[in-house]
């Protein structure tokens, strides 16, 4: 079996070395130039994922043609703000025998879609696509170092997540499976916005009874609209739901809670994505999970002042004072 990893960042570094690890003859995709030369004369990607040295089983290119050509599964990890243009680049390549794995979390500004609503947008005019998603709680640098790591393959067809359960399971990341891709992805997404909000409430130099409301009422509003879209609500009590939001608002290779502290201390937003190499994909998703609060008429304070903070330069403090003296309710 041959597979490809497009996306050269981190997250699809770390898949492309494990997969390699286990001796599946797998093929990285790397966007930029200099990082695809540097790769390949060291075996190791330098820029996003420094100190993992790929196996004799990872090979590189440049060129996505040549990278997708004789595989059978395409896991895609790029931000989501280019998921369609590289799904559009790549279509030509790929045939109704593909199976393609989204790893990308996020929502796409201006259409509001998943990422799997994107991929099949673009390739059910062609033929249709077997798609899987992959989320859930995996710093990819704890990946590389091989700790212990689980996570969620999710797909409408059971087969298909099944195949890609075994693909990539091995002894330190395990892979469950579940069939509802929608509240995968929704959790996936979303989870990045509380997370900006934690990292908001630590720059403020709050303590861990803020943290810890955040984070709970945080799940309730991502609940709340995953369910209102069609979402099982067991998904948001899983790996992809509190796991994947507990690891994104405490961890330290959180870039979301990164960004999110950098504006607690009184850092501007794009002061702050602008010495960032790697994207928060929680800014975009501020942005359309707001309106996707709005479209589908659910009430979401937390993502709602976190929106106000970045995109309408409220004061964080007069935010989450604001937050606080919402009129009281039951549980």
């Amino acid at each position: 079996m041959k597979v490809c990893v497009i996306g050269g960042g981190s997250w699809g570094s770390a898949v492309a070395l494990h997969l390699g690890r286990k001796n599946i003859d797998t093929r990285l995709w790397i966007r930029e130039k200099d990082i695809y030369e540097d790769t390949i004369r060291f075996r190791e990607n330098k820029t996003f994922l420094p100190g993992a040295i790929f196996p004799s089983s990872v090979s590189f290119f440049h060129d996505m043609g040549e990278c997708v050509q004789s595989t059978e599964i395409v896991f895609i990890a790029v931000p989501s703000k280019f998921c369609r243009t590289i799904y559009t680049k790549i279509q030509p390549y790929l045939t109704s025998k593909h199976i393609i794995v989204s790893l990308t979390k996020g929502i796409e500004d201006g259409t509001l879609k998943r990422m799997s609503e994107v991929i099949a947008d673009i390739f059910s005019p062609h033929f249709v696509p077997q798609i899987a998603v992959l989320s859930g709680p995996s710093f990819a640098k704890e990946v590389a170092v091989a700790h212990p790591t689980a996570v969620v393959v999710a797909s409408e067809d059971n087969a298909v997540a099944k195949e890609i359960q075994h693909l990539i399971s091995g002894s330190y990341l395990r892979a469950y499976t579940s069939e509802d891709v929608l509240g995968v992805e929704i959790a996936g997404a979303l989870k990045n916005v509380v997370a900006i909000a934690a990292g908001i409430s630590d720059g403020l130099q709050f303590g861990d009874n803020s943290r810890a409301a955040l984070i709970t009422r945080g799940l309730a509003e991502i609940t709340r609209l995953g369910i209102t879209l069609g979402a099982k609500r067991e998904t948001f009590a899983g790996l992809t739901g509190v796991g994947d939001l507990v690891l994104t608002c405490t961890g330290q290779l959180s870039r979301n809670h990164y960004v999110g502290y950098e504006i607690g201390q009184g850092k501007r937003l794009d002061e702050v994505v602008s010495h960032m190499r790697m994207v928060a994909e929680g800014v975009t998703t501020t942005l359309s999970g707001h309106q996707l609060a709005q479209r589908e008429n659910v009430e979401m304070p937390i993502h709602e002042q976190t929106y106000l903070i970045l995109y309408k330069n409220k004061d964080p403090r007069t935010a989450l004072q604001n937050l606080m003296a919402r009129k009281l309710k039951n549980e």
